[in-house]
């Protein structure tokens, strides 16, 4: 596979790119993205299908200049999808054959079963694993996946977009009508027994921003943001009811102004249809899925066990210096191991505590000093897939450092706070973190440490220690963890 991959997305509404750079065999990160408003099928459902000249001149236009910044990053590879808009189009042909001629660029068009595979790939690969509705809400049509097991299994595509439903019935005022078409078509839908459901798509995602910042949420992600059916139907009736100076305090693009009260009412059956109680916003969808199904073609379509790309990414970026963060993770885990009951730790925090441990010198690639708040700041922004919200914030934070100071002193006051578990828990699992961070700072290998928990104390077995013993007052223990070293 091309180190540097462009992945062009037309839709029916929009046309999006994103150039990835692989930065080991499945790590990656988006170097650019792209996106312009092109309307390709605007006037089309009028029309009986038909792609119109204005359309198609401005989407040829965008498609070269995203060629031109593909090319400025040295791609290699350039994947091309089109979805319903060109699949829909009796005359799809004359476009297609124009961009071949004009650009030398071929498009595929995928059916809706494809395009409800490629978003859920990148849900099932991108998000925590869950049982879910993937959910894309798209210009022309809206596609539908289960996710069971980090597998997809039933596909599904429906003939409700956000530009269909705008032209056939909003134009005309015909909110009636709208209504009973789109219950119409998820009538074809079975019963999924499935209480959460993955958004995908513009709409989702706008509604989603607009959403957080109506409630002032502390962590500026739309990836793996997660709200309930209640928060999320209250907000979606309102902006139903909304004129477009209540839009704009409701925080919605002017740009989205024509398409967003249609889609969002496509949304809002979905879920009354589903009876979805939990609600997923991912932040990525087709084009990921494209790169993903190129990337794990030998793969089965998923990374390996506990893979988790993020991770790799930042130390293949901020680590190269030294194995210091996986030497502290093999040790971490057997620390874990020994302290969970005595400090009434939830097993889960366990895999979150590895990661913060990989992750603790990525920090010192930007600068050594402070370098664990250059680390906090890195991994804050860097950490997007297949973590939690809540995952982020604590792993986050516990690379936060001082000397002498509890974990939770350094929450910062009317910050991401909300989002991490009590006090007692955060001084805990810092504490481990950063005493296996001492244990080696002889830059020893974890396995020549032995480590045993007896009697209430914590015992230190092993070679070069001098160092590890004089920096353990800069930590703050739990008041029922005593730490003795033996020779």
């Amino acid at each position: 596979m091309a180190k540097c991959t462009a992945v062009i997305d037309i839709g029916s509404n929009s046309m999006r790119m994103a150039v990835f750079q692989k930065t080991s065999r499945f790590s990656f990160h988006i170097l650019h993205e792209v996106k312009s408003s092109v309307r390709l099928s605007e006037h089309a459902y009028k029309n009986d299908g038909y792609l119109q000249s204005a359309t198609m001149n401005r989407t040829a236009q965008a498609i070269g200049e995203f060629l031109s910044i593909a090319r400025s990053f040295g791609a290699r590879k350039l994947l091309c999808v089109a979805t319903s808009a060109l699949r829909d189009a009796p005359n799809a042909q004359e476009f297609i054959s124009r961009i071949q001629r004009e650009h030398n660029l071929s498009i595929k068009v995928i059916d809706g079963e494809k395009e409800a595979y490629l978003g859920a790939i990148a849900c099932a690969n991108l998000l925590p694993k869950m049982d879910a509705l993937t959910v894309d809400v798209g210009g022309g049509s809206s596609e539908f996946a289960v996710l069971r097991n980090g597998k997809v299994e039933t596909l599904y595509s429906l003939n409700i977009g956000t530009v269909r439903i705008k032209e056939l019935f909003f134009d005309r005022n015909d909110l009636a009508g709208a209504v009973a078409y789109i219950d119409n078509a998820l009538s074809a839908l079975p019963d999924f027994g499935i209480d959460t459901f993955i958004g995908i798509g513009g709409t989702f995602r706008a509604l989603t921003r607009a959403l957080m910042k109506k409630e002032n949420y502390p962590l500026k992600k739309l990836h793996a943001y997660t709200t309930d059916d209640v928060r999320f139907q209250t907000f979606a009736e309102q902006i139903l009811q909304a004129g477009p100076k209540k839009l704009k305090s409701l925080y919605i693009k002017t740009d989205r102004f024509d398409t967003i009260k249609p889609g969002t009412l496509i949304l809002q059956r979905i879920l009354k249809y589903t009876c979805a109680q939990k609600l997923v916003c991912s932040g990525v969808g087709v084009r990921e899925g494209v790169f993903l199904n190129d990337l794990l073609r030998n793969s089965a379509a998923s990374f390996p066990a506990n893979y988790n790309p993020s991770v790799r990414y930042l130390l293949d970026t901020y680590a190269t210096h030294s194995d210091h963060g996986i030497q502290c993770s093999h040790l971490v885990k057997r620390l874990f191991d020994l302290l969970q009951a005595p400090l009434n730790l939830k097993a889960d925090y366990r895999h979150d505590l590895v990661i913060a441990a990989k992750l603790l010198p990525i920090g010192i690639g930007i600068r050594y000093y402070a370098y664990q708040r250059h680390s906090h700041n890195i991994a804050m922004s860097g950490l997007d897939y297949a973590l939690s919200h809540t995952q982020i914030v604590l792993i986050s934070h516990l690379l936060l450092f001082k000397k002498g100071s509890r974990s939770s002193s350094l929450i910062p006051r009317a910050g991401y706070g909300t989002l991490l578990p009590d006090n007692a828990t955060v001084d805990a699992l810092s504490a481990i973190l950063w005493l296996s961070h001492i244990l080696l700072a002889a830059r020893i290998n974890a396995d020549t440490l032995s480590v045993h928990y007896i009697d209430g104390k914590l015992e230190i077995r092993g070679k070069h220690l001098y160092l590890a013993k004089e920096q353990l007052r800069n930590i703050v223990l739990p008041k029922n963890l005593i730490v003795v070293f033996q020779e």
